[in-house]
């Protein structure tokens, strides 16, 4: 019997570096300690004292958490880092579509991807900074690393918005819908609703106990509602935070485990669909090399088409920030 022999240029450190230290790169910090995903973890912010704040603040609560060091430092300490979590950047405002915000971070990130590729070539760099496709084909072009190793957080956390409101509705247990939200992290995301499935069962034959069948009204009000859901939260509170705190964690989780976990992160798309040349997002197995190519998923006509459309959203995005 022979066995594969682990790949020497895979970094599995248990180092967690995180890029910017805000209300979500806090979060995130946090959610990773208290999960145990890291052996290490490294907060980066350009506003030192808030960054050291922060850490002083974790490290008093490392003992009711697994055995974990934490640490501010620069850009030159994602050196060894397994991963590299990117949150920097503007943060999207009440009324403001995460397109909104490319010019200032795609110009931001000019400068900020190379250097962590300097420090940290070898890493996996996940970004989740908005808009988050079109920064993580920014990415892809200026980290000089392993390009498979670029990816974004994508739809993870939509996907998420649409089972958590699908059981909800059909009175099940949230880690029995299984269903996904696909394309841009954004305004042209769409869901996937001829694969959606609860237990075994397609959800077209679902018969959800003492509730009636979802009309397509229905059907449209919660996917609106999936797809305002970050708008209302930054209008009530400024900052979506504890969802995609979980979101990241979870994608941390299955690099870390190399799971082959099938998750919707964001990744360079060639050939799919006729799509090419464009960071979305679609189902993917994210193991500890990043994220492999897009798995292929039964879709209806009418969803090629909102994909395809929705990857055009992207690409004119991308030719006026100047990628």
């Amino acid at each position: 019997m022979t066995t594969s022999k682990p790949d020497p240029s895979l970094c599995c450190t248990g180092k967690v570096a995180i890029v910017g230290v805000g209300s979500v790169g806090a979060t995130i910090a946090h959610t990773l300690m208290l999960q145990g995903l890291a052996n290490e973890l490294v907060l980066i912010d350009a506003n030192r004292a808030k960054c050291q704040a922060e850490v002083k603040d974790l490290n008093h609560g490392r003992r009711f958490a697994p055995p974990v060091r934490i640490a501010a430092g620069a850009l030159e300490d994602c050196r060894g880092a397994e991963i590299v979590v990117v949150t920097a950047g503007a943060k999207q405002k009440p009324g403001q579509t995460r397109l909104d915000l490319a010019q200032t971070n795609v110009a931001m990130f000019r400068e900020l991807i190379p250097a962590i590729s300097e420090a940290a070539p070898d890493a996996i760099l996940l970004v989740v900074s908005n808009p988050v496709d079109l920064l993580t084909y920014a990415a892809r072009k200026w980290y000089c690393g392993p390009r498979g190793r670029v990816i974004g957080s994508g739809t993870v956390l939509d996907s998420s918005r649409f089972v958590s409101l699908l059981a909800e509705r059909l009175g099940v247990a949230v880690r029995n819908v299984h269903g996904y939200i696909i394309g841009e992290h954004g305004e042209s995301e769409l869901p996937l609703w001829s694969s959606v499935h609860v237990g075994v069962i397609p959800l077209e034959e679902f018969r959800p106990p003492d509730r009636p069948p979802m009309s397509e009204a229905e059907r449209a009000g919660l996917f609106d509602a999936v797809r305002s859901a970050a708008a209302e939260i930054i209008a009530a509170k400024g900052a979506t935070n504890w969802a995609v705190g979980l979101a990241v964690a979870r994608i941390v989780e299955a690099i870390r485990r190399d799971e082959n976990a099938v998750l919707t992160v964001s990744r360079l798309i060639e050939d799919y669909c006729g799509i090419s040349d464009v960071c979305l997002s679609v189902p993917c197995l994210v193991n500890r090399q990043g994220a492999g190519p897009p798995l292929p998923i039964p879709m209806t006509d009418a969803e090629r088409q909102a994909l395809r459309e929705s990857a055009e959203v992207l690409r004119r995005a991308a030719r006026a920030a100047g990628l």
